[in-house]
């Protein structure tokens, strides 16, 4: 990975600080929708600081950058960084939050600024309370945003591509279905309208689909949904004549997409708030919790807006009947493509001694996937690392710059697609020489976490933040730990990170229970900065289970693995596994090759390679 010199661009910035009367100004990751993922023409805080991960925050004063980011992304952001900045590793003991340093920062009256669409209504009160405290003057809502200025004619456009529909026989669930749910929940909450502004809530609750962000299937939307109404804010001329019709069909009015922030303002000037009532009386506006700073003000900010817990975000996580068996029927399809792969892989790499680097073999692994049924394309950039580069957690070779695969060295694949029936997302550690030891004590013990996981029961109420050292444990005991998150919520031909659940250590995985229909990763993993890394990851659904007894009249809950791909047998120290464990991955292993021996009886390379694999232990 190469660094980015950016003093030129921090001093153009700089110059515009003063001009505007700011002395620190904070740049997100986020676009103005909260994203994860973000569009070329959003990714500002790669271009002033040239760290590329997906997650992290810079902040600029007239002599200081610093660039905030957490573990996954530590190895990345030391490459990356040039000399201009100063790396916070977020979570290490006496490092500060980015939210801390800024408001250090401020000490003796210092105005700090941002871009109110890209922080939530709720974290610019919290940053603005901290700068408050440190003797700061102001946060301040700055309306142009500097980068851009910066960035100038060099910022791409912003993506116009087409919206697609998504039928039903893939949705599951039909838009005046989900409306009236919605309108259930405004109901309930005594408010007469929510302002949808996540991308992927948009798409899921009008069965839409785009590309406007690589590898997201969404596209830049707004949406106001009240008790009698559903506007959807998008470029009219994106959408086909069988989508105007279908959201015609459902009672949708259509907006320009620039409209959003007059039609907030509109919605608060006339909303009952304005009618005469007061106090409990009110019946308010609601946003996520994710919605800009800039949407909540122009909702007319606290006290006509509550910030809360996107009601279709909760109800998006839980899949009906027909996305669960599309997510089941897709990984069956995506492990075959990734068996295939690994078979080619093994056999290009030892038999043919075959020169490839981890593009390259990337290039393949899509190729695989192409072929399959309903596939779209990938979830998110794959991650082909070899060697050192595998304890790179957010590993993205570069084309012409990344390193010739070593079959003497751990190959880490990481990787995902996109069809219309589900998402994917796998991870498979493999070793096609001679790993050492360490390497498979480490594999071993990360497996071992991946099937305690896998296995667990437990009752309805259960967060992922409660279940997350049942991965760890084994680790643990060494003194061995990973530093990132355990499992995400996976979006059915949607995002592959999808809130509101998760496994891990945050703070909001310990707000929201596992429930039946969510989809989640299990992917736990082991590495050493500039040795090697290991990570296991399959995708799971939350199902409930049978127990002898159901203590507190609770119902028990456990996983059902979707991913279809085996394990590496050349990285397993069988004897760390207990029996227990050898009898899980052997039916594992055996209920694959049920799957795919029949599939592949015409490919005698790839059922030689699945064969050896699934053997028992």
């Amino acid at each position: 990975m190469e660094r980015v010199e950016t003093s030129a661009r921090l001093t153009k910035l700089r110059e515009l600080m003063r001009s505007q009367h700011v002395d620190i100004y904070v740049i997100p990751s986020e676009d103005s929708h909260a994203s994860e993922y973000i569009a070329a023409c959003d990714a500002r805080r790669e271009f002033i600081s040239g760290f590329s991960g997906s997650a992290g925050c810079a902040i600029v004063t007239p002599d200081k950058a610093a660039l905030a980011t957490d573990g996954r992304y530590f190895n990345q952001a030391s490459q990356q960084l040039d000399d201009s900045w100063l790396l916070l590793k977020q979570g290490l003991q006496d490092v500060p939050t980015w939210q801390d340093w800024s408001a250090e920062q401020s000490a003796g009256s210092k105005v700090v600024a941002i871009d109110p669409q890209l922080i939530s209504g709720s974290a610019a009160k919290k940053l603005a309370d901290k700068i408050e405290k440190s003797g700061g003057r102001d946060l301040k809502a700055l309306e142009q945003n500097l980068v851009d200025l910066v960035w100038a004619q060099e910022r791409p456009y912003r993506p116009k591509n087409p919206v697609m529909l998504l039928p039903d026989k893939f949705a599951g669930k039909d838009v005046k279905t989900k409306l009236t749910d919605l309108r259930r929940e405004l109901k309930k909450r005594d408010s007469e309208a929510l302002v949808v502004s996540m991308l992927d809530e948009v798409a899921w609750l009008f069965n839409l689909r785009g590309s406007d962000i690589p590898y997201n299937p969404v596209f830049f939307s707004y949406a106001i949904v009240t008790l009698d109404s559903a506007v959807l804010f998008v470029d009219s001329t994106r959408l086909s004549d069988d989508c105007r019709a279908h959201l015609d069909r459902n009672g949708v009015l259509i907006k320009p997409y620039g409209q959003i922030f007059d039609a907030a303002r509109d919605l608060q000037a006339t909303s009952t708030a304005d009618k005469g009532r007061t106090g409990a009386e009110r019946k308010r506006i609601l946003v996520s919790n994710k919605a800009s700073w800039a949407l909540k003000r122009a909702l007319g900010g606290e006290g006509l807006v509550d910030e809360i817990r996107s009601p279709i975000e909760d109800a998006k996580a839980v899949k009906n009947e027909t996305e669960i068996a599309g997510m089941r029927a897709c990984h069956v399809r995506d492990g075959a493509a990734l068996i295939e792969y690994f078979a080619w892989l093994e056999d290009q790499l030892i038999a043919k001694k075959t020169t490839l680097d981890e593009v390259q073999a990337a290039d393949k692994l899509e190729e695989f996937r192409a072929k399959r049924e309903h596939y779209v394309g990938l979830s998110f950039d794959t991650i082909s690392s070899t060697g050192a580069n595998a304890a790179i957690i957010h590993y993205k070779p570069e084309r012409r710059k990344c390193s010739v695969i070593d079959p003497s060295s751990i190959y880490l694949c990481d990787s995902g697609g996109q069809y219309l029936d589900g998402t994917t997302d796998v991870t498979r550690t493999m070793h096609f020489g001679q790993p050492t030891a360490a390497e498979r004590t480490a594999y071993t013990l990360v497996l071992k976490g991946n099937i305690a996981l896998d296995t667990a029961v437990f009752p309805k109420g259960t967060t992922g933040f409660a279940l997350d050292c049942l991965a760890r444990q084994f680790l643990w005991r060494e003194g061995l730990d990973y530093r990132h998150g355990t499992g995400h919520g996976v979006g059915s031909f949607l995002n592959v990170h999808e809130g509101p659940i998760g496994i891990g250590t945050r703070v909001q995985y310990a707000e929201v229970a596992l429930a039946p229909g969510n989809v989640v990763s299990i992917e736990p993993g082991y590495y050493e900065d500039g040795v090697f890394g290991v990570r296991i990851e399959n995708l799971a659904l939350v199902k409930e289970v049978t127990t002898k007894h159901t203590f507190g009249d609770k119902p028990y809950l456990g996983f059902e693995h979707l991913t279809m791909v085996p394990y590496c047998r050349n990285l397993i120290a069988p004897s760390l596994l207990s029996d227990f464990e050898k009898q899980w991955l052997n039916d594992h292993h055996a209920d694959i090759l049920g799957k795919f021996k029949q599939m592949f009886e015409d490919d005698p390379l790839t059922l030689t390679w699945l064969t050896r694999e699934t053997q028992p232990i």
